[in-house]
């Protein structure tokens, strides 16, 4: 059996990603029921929304599911107490350092799985006790590395470095990037942007419409000086682009962000003054539907090129 299924007892190795704004309970429920691994990003709720939203999921699924904690939240205690009281099972944590938290989680029974983006803090994940990691390449609109490596060259070094499963994430939008992935070592995926169109996401139907109108070269990577992310052209993404530009340094950038400026973009559908994190895979996704339509298909079309691989195989007398 996949390592990651077992892990987890899922179907299929496919997992949603936490991303803020998007992954609310509906999102998260709609995957898992479909066979995935649906993720709440806690990333943008307060501590009684982020329990609300358990408690629903609960509801709404009899599937496991995860929440994502980004490990720099400012109530991050409450958040921690919150996950183990309402008897999560799977936490993915990210930004920050697993060290700190990783243990406490494990000793309450919960799997852990961190998200990275460079070998040197794979191994510090692996060292602080994860069960597995996430990989993410310089493709994927949130939570990039300072180096840009992309998810090609991320995921055979970390698959070497490491002795824990590997998800690959970055880039992963459709069957054949999944098995690209596996063919570079992962045991699974994690799909965002894909999952942020579906009509489960709770992002603005503005944001979902933008990304899906959206082409080749219309998302560049930002804000290394802060947290690095990946923005959909408008004007407050210009704005940081001729800051940088200029040599803005973190204070400069910091106040040019502002609060809730996430919130405006993705969430308040504000397209032009808010803050609008997608991968570049925003620019193959072309519709709005069902979560469990894009698990399926991304399942069928993972399926349909193993098997062209096979026939390939036949072929080459291999």
């Amino acid at each position: 059996m996949n390592p990651i299924c077992r892990l987890f007892n899922i179907k299929y190795p496919i997992i949603q990603a936490g991303m803020v704004w998007c992954s609310g309970w509906r999102l998260a429920s709609a995957v898992s029921n479909a066979g995935g691994l649906g993720i709440i990003g806690a990333g943008s709720m307060y501590p009684e929304v982020l329990k609300a939203h358990i408690q629903k999921c609960k509801k709404a699924t009899d599937k496991p599911f995860g929440v994502n904690i980004p490990l720099l939240y400012p109530n991050i205690q409450e958040i921690i107490d919150i996950v183990i009281e309402e008897e999560v099972k799977i936490v993915f944590s990210s930004a920050g350092n697993p060290a700190t938290w990783t243990k406490i989680l494990k000793n309450e029974g919960i799997i852990v799985v961190h998200v990275i983006a460079n070998t040197k803090f794979a191994l510090k994940a692996e060292e602080a006790g994860v069960d597995a990691i996430v990989a993410e390449g310089f493709e994927a609109g949130g939570h990039n590395g300072r180096e840009e490596t992309t998810t090609l060259c991320l995921i055979p070094m970390i698959k070497a470095a490491v002795q824990i499963p590997v998800i690959a994430a970055g880039g992963i939008g459709s069957g054949k990037a999944m098995l690209a992935a596996f063919a570079l070592g992962a045991e699974a995926v994690q799909v965002g942007s894909a999952f942020a169109v579906a009509e489960e996401s709770s992002a603005h139907p503005a944001f979902k419409h933008k990304i899906i109108g959206a082409t080749e070269g219309d998302t560049r990577l930002a804000l290394k000086k802060l947290v690095p992310v990946r923005l959909l052209k408008n004007e407050f993404a210009d704005a940081v682009a001729n800051a940088e530009a200029e040599g803005a340094g973190r204070t400069e950038l910091a106040e040019l962000l502002g609060r809730a400026r996430a919130k405006l973009g993705m969430f308040e559908g504000d397209m032009e003054k808010g803050e609008l994190e997608i991968g570049q895979v925003s620019a193959m996704l072309k519709a709005i539907r069902p979560a469990s339509v894009i698990l399926e298909e991304i399942w069928q079309e993972f399926k349909a090129e193993m098997a062209r691989i096979k026939q390939l195989q036949s072929e080459l007398g291999l």
